[in-house]
C-alpha cells in the first residue's frame, strides 16, 4: 500500500513540477507548439523523462551518483527548453539553472519540515513504553500513517514552496524581452549557480551512513535544523534580489538612454524654434510677394506667347507648393506636422493626416518644445504604425487624426491612428511591446511623452479601439517655476 501512494505521490510531483516548468519558461520563451494545449505537452515530456531518471537512478547517497542525477536533470531541462521553445538568447541558461536551482532549493526545505515531522516516532515509542498503545497493530500502523503522512506532507510543501518561488522570479523579472549580454547573463546566473552547489553539497553530507544504517546530520547537530533553511532561504533571495537588482539597472540604463534623448530633442528644438519662424515668415512673405508679381507678368503676358503663359502657370502652382498644408497657429507644431507628412508622403502617399481639431488657447504656459516632443514621438510611432499597416494591407485605411482642447487649467492632446489591430503587451510591462530587432530600446517614445507630460502635473494614457491607437496626453498649462520663456504661437 506504502510503495503504490508513493508512486502515485511520485507521479503527481512530476506533473506538478513539468506544469511549473511549463509556467516558468512559457513566461518568458514561445512555445514551438501552437494551440490551446500546447503546453501540456512540456508538462508530460518533463514527467516522462523525470520518473525515467528517478527510476534508473534511484535516491543514493553516493557522490557520484548523486552528481550523476544532477548532470541528467541538467541535460532534461536544456533539452526540454531548447526542443519545446523558440530562440531567445541566453536567457535560456538562466532559466535553465534558476528552475534546477529552485527545485533543489525546495526539495530541502520540504525535506527539513519533515525531519521535524519525524519526531511522531519517538512520540510513538514513548507512548508504546508508557503501555499507551497496547497493540502491536495499532502500533504498526501508526508508523505506517506517520511514514505515510511525512511522504505526502513532503511532496506538498515541496511543490508549494517551487510554485511560490518561480512565481516570484517571474514576478521580479519584468524585462522578459530584454537581450541579455554576456557579463549580464554570468551576474545573474552566478546566485543560481552557488545556489545548485551548495544544494548538492547537502545532499552529499546531510544523510551519512553508519554500520549500514542511514543517519541524519541533523541527529548530530541538531543545529542545522536552523543554520540549513537559513543558508537555503538565504540563497534563494540572493537569486530573487539579483534577478530585482538587474532589472533595475535595464530600467535606469533606459531611464539614461531616454533622458539623453529627450534632452537632445529638447535642445535640437529650442535651437531652431527662432530659425524656424523666420523661415515661416519669411516663406510666407516670399510667396504673397511672388503672387502678386507673378498675377502681373500675367495679365501683361496674356494673349503675347503661349510658352511663357504655361511657364508662369507653372511657377504659381509652385509657389502654391511652399505654402504650410497644416496652420494650427503653433509654429513648432505647425513646422514639425507639415516635416512628419512629408516623411511620410514617399511611402504611404494616401494617407490622410487631420489636424482640424487641433487647436490651441490663447494663453498656452506649456512649452512649445515640450508639445512638439509629445507630438513628434507621437507621430513617429503613429507613421510607424500606418507604414506597417499599408504593408500588410496595401488597400487599408490609413490616417492619422490629432484633436485638442483645454477644460480649465488642463489641457488634452489626442492622437489617433490606424494600425494592424496587433498589440503586445506583457503584464510586467506598462507600454505594448515593439516588433523592431531593437527591442532593447523599445518604448524610448513612450517613456519621452510620458515624462514630458510629468513635468507639467500630467499624465499620458492609451488604448485600442479595434484596429485604432488611441494616445491621450493631459498636462496641466501652468507655467512652471524657472520657466525663461513661454511657448510661441
Amino acid at each position: 500500500m506504502y510503495e503504490v501512494v508513493n508512486g502515485l505521490l511520485g507521479v503527481f510531483s512530476a506533473m506538478f513540477q513539468g506544469c511549473c516548468l511549463q509556467h516558468f519558461f512559457g513566461s518568458f520563451l514561445e512555445g514551438r507548439i501552437r494551440g490551446r494545449h500546447a503546453g501540456l505537452w512540456t508538462v508530460f515530456l518533463y514527467a516522462v523523462l523525470k520518473l525515467g531518471m528517478d527510476l534508473i537512478l534511484p535516491s543514493d547517497y553516493g557522490s557520484v551518483r548523486i552528481f550523476a542525477k544532477l548532470a541528467l536533470t541538467l541535460c532534461i531541462l536544456t533539452i526540454l527548453a531548447v526542443c519545446c521553445y523558440r530562440a531567445a538568447g541566453k536567457i535560456k541558461v538562466f532559466l535553465v539553472v534558476a528552475f534546477l536551482a529552485t527545485g533543489e532549493f525546495s526539495f530541502f526545505l520540504a525535506y527539513n519540515v519533515c525531519w521535524l515531522g519525524s519526531n511522531l516516532y519517538s512520540v510513538w515509542m514513548w507512548c508504546a513504553e508508557k503501555g499507551y498503545i497496547a497493540s502491536i497493530d495499532v502500533f504498526d500502523g501508526l508508523l505506517k500513517a506517520t511514514t505515510l503522512g511525512i511522504s505526502v506532507t513532503m511532496h506538498i510543501v515541496s511543490i508549494v514552496i517551487l510554485f511560490v518561488s518561480l512565481k516570484s522570479i517571474v514576478k521580479s523579472f519584468r524585462e522578459k524581452d530584454y537581450a541579455i549580454r554576456r557579463m549580464e547573463l554570468l551576474f545573474i546566473l552566478a546566485p543560481s549557480m552557488t545556489a545548485v552547489f551548495i544544494c548538492t553539497l547537502l545532499r552529499m553530507v546531510l544523510v551519512t551512513i553508519e554500520d549500514g544504517i542511514p543517519a541524519s546530520l541533523y541527529d548530530r547537530y541538531p543545529s542545522l535544523t536552523v543554520m540549513v533553511p537559513v543558508v537555503l532561504l538565504l540563497s534563494f533571495l540572493s537569486i530573487l534580489f539579483g534577478v530585482k537588482l538587474f532589472q533595475d539597472m535595464i530600467y535606469w540604463n533606459r531611464e539614461k538612454s531616454s533622458r539623453i534623448i529627450l534632452e537632445k530633442q529638447v535642445s535640437s528644438l529650442q535651437e531652431h524654434m527662432g530659425e524656424m519662424e523666420r523661415v515661416y515668415s519669411g516663406i510666407r512673405g516670399m510667396r504673397h510677394d511672388m503672387k502678386n508679381t507673378i498675377s502681373v507678368i500675367m495679365q501683361l503676358a496674356a494673349g503675347k506667347e503661349e510658352g511663357l503663359q504655361v511657364y508662369l502657370e507653372e511657377l504659381s502652382r509652385t509657389m502654391d507648393r511652399l505654402e504650410f498644408r497644416f496652420k494650427t497657429g503653433n509654429t513648432v507644431v505647425d513646422t514639425l506636422l507639415n516635416m512628419k507628412y512629408h516623411e511620410i508622403a514617399g511611402t504611404v502617399p494616401d494617407l490622410r493626416m487631420d489636424v482640424e481639431g487641433l487647436q490651441f488657447p490663447e494663453k498656452l504656459s506649456i512649452q512649445s518644445y515640450d508639445i512638439g516632443i509629445i507630438l513628434g514621438n507621437a507621430l513617429d510611432n503613429a507613421i510607424e504604425a500606418c507604414r506597417k499597416l499599408k504593408a500588410i494591407e496595401p488597400d487599408a485605411e490609413a490616417f492619422i487624426r490629432i484633436s485638442s482642447f483645454q477644460k480649465r487649467e488642463l489641457f488634452f492632446l489626442k492622437v489617433e491612428n490606424s494600425f494592424d489591430g496587433r498589440v503586445v503587451r506583457r503584464p510586467q510591462n506598462e507600454f505594448p511591446m515593439t516588433d523592431k530587432a531593437d527591442r532593447e530600446n523599445h518604448g524610448i517614445g513612450m517613456v519621452n511623452i510620458k515624462s514630458t507630460a510629468e513635468k507639467y502635473q500630467g499624465t499620458m494614457d492609451f488604448k485600442v479601439n479595434g484596429r485604432v491607437f488611441i494616445l491621450s496626453v493631459m498636462m496641466k498649462n501652468e507655467r512652471r517655476e524657472g520657466d525663461g520663456f513661454r511657448s510661441d504661437r
